[in-house]
């Protein structure tokens, strides 16, 4: 129960364009977004904290816009031009020393810098899936995707990476290994990075050494992984993929310790708690799930209505944040009970047959007397 009460709250975005707060503690959802004026390029596909204080969520949209979400005020405080949709959609987002990093599609990573016009360009590359900030060492970036290998970057001397991976060698039949890289999580305490791929791979690589390759490799079912991340301990990894299975394994030894059940579409967004054994999910299925790293158990299930594609957790207090969310809900709730007590009360009358019983004593063959119950029908 400790454990439980311990995450007040979480934050979705969906393909709707919505930004969605869960509470569980009371049990309830919000939208923070008008309805009527979404639309499909509005869709959310990045969230990050816009500080420390998890006083503001920065929300990336399809259209290359980045919007910032005040917590505490619940409503949006400010929006931001940080890319062309035809360079397509954001794959990182993240905050260092008050400036933005964006990272799209076609590779152009941008550093935004607060209170200045110029912006620090890197091209990481094409067909990027996601980018990454290592957060003990936040001018650190990482980036991968579909035959993008592994790249570690030093924003403050981005001319060439500091790392890029090796691929494996070549199988069984002696030919390439394809690369895709689909997310990517810096282990905390050491320079591992893990990643997981569309050919259902997990790696491990360690940039302190001079060797290029994974230094350990797992593979998790038969369908491409789609995200990951790192619980507290630092020996497990949870990965998710597009059949909705969520594993649990050891980087260590390279096995699966467990998955977790209860999903049933794709999973899109991960996240563990920084000092919990707990881990938040969602996906297509528009169910927010909370296990258990301990015993695998279900801890929440929440339905939003839309399709997920991002999770961030949250140690505040949603309903705080968000009095006219509940105002409103307290409003159509005394609505709907001045309809009912308006309402005309209709009463039907049905003619029934009531059963009447008699007790009746006759004599029995062998001359005894017996008692018998008759019933007799009154209209």
């Amino acid at each position: 129960m400790a454990a439980k009460s311990q995450i007040c709250s979480i934050w979705l975005g969906s393909e709707t364009g919505i930004l969605k707060g869960v509470s569980l503690s009371k049990k309830q959802a919000f939208n923070f977004c008008e309805m009527s004026c979404l639309s499909r390029d509005q869709e959310v596909c990045v969230m990050a904290w816009g500080d420390s204080h998890e006083s503001e969520v920065l929300v990336g949209s399809v259209n290359g816009t980045v919007k910032t979400f005040s917590t505490d005020k619940g409503i949006f405080t400010a929006t931001r031009e940080c890319g062309d949709p035809s360079q397509g959609r954001f794959t990182g987002l993240s905050v260092t020393d008050s400036s933005l990093i964006t990272c799209v599609e076609s590779g152009l990573l941008k550093v935004w810098k607060e209170g200045c016009t110029d912006t620090v360009e890197v091209n990481v590359g094409n067909g990027i899936c996601r980018m990454q900030q290592n957060p003990s060492q936040r001018h650190r970036v990482a980036t991968g995707g579909k035959e993008n290998p592994l790249k570690v970057w030093d924003l403050e001397r981005p001319d060439k990476p500091i790392f890029t991976a090796k691929n494996v060698a070549h199988d069984w039949l002696d030919m390439r290994v394809p690369v895709w890289v689909k997310d990517i999580g810096f282990i905390p305490d050491s320079d591992k990075i893990v990643t997981c791929t569309g050919h259902h791979q997990v790696r491990v690589y360690d940039p302190s050494t001079s060797q290029r390759r994974p230094v350990m490799e797992a593979q998790f079912g038969e369908y491409p992984l789609t995200a990951l991340s790192l619980p507290a301990s630092q020996d497990t990894v949870v990965v998710g993929n597009t059949h909705g299975e969520i594993g649990i394994l050891d980087l260590r030894k390279g096995l699966v310790r467990g998955c977790l059940k209860g999903l049933a579409g794709a999973v899109r967004g991960l996240q563990c708690h920084p000092s919990l054994p707990l881990v938040a999910s969602c996906g297509l299925d528009r169910f927010l799930r909370v296990h258990s790293l301990e015993d695998r158990s279900l801890q929440h299930k929440v339905y939003l209505k839309s399709r997920l594609n991002c999770v961030l957790l949250s140690s505040r207090e949603l309903e705080s944040s968000s009095p006219d969310v509940s105002g409103d809900v307290e409003e159509v709730k005394a609505e709907e009970d001045e309809v009912w007590d308006t309402m005309e009360t209709v009463t039907e009358k049905t003619k029934k047959r009531a059963a009447q019983t008699s007790e009746t004593v006759v004599n029995g063959v062998d001359g005894k007397k017996k008692r018998k119950l008759v019933k007799t029908n009154v209209k």
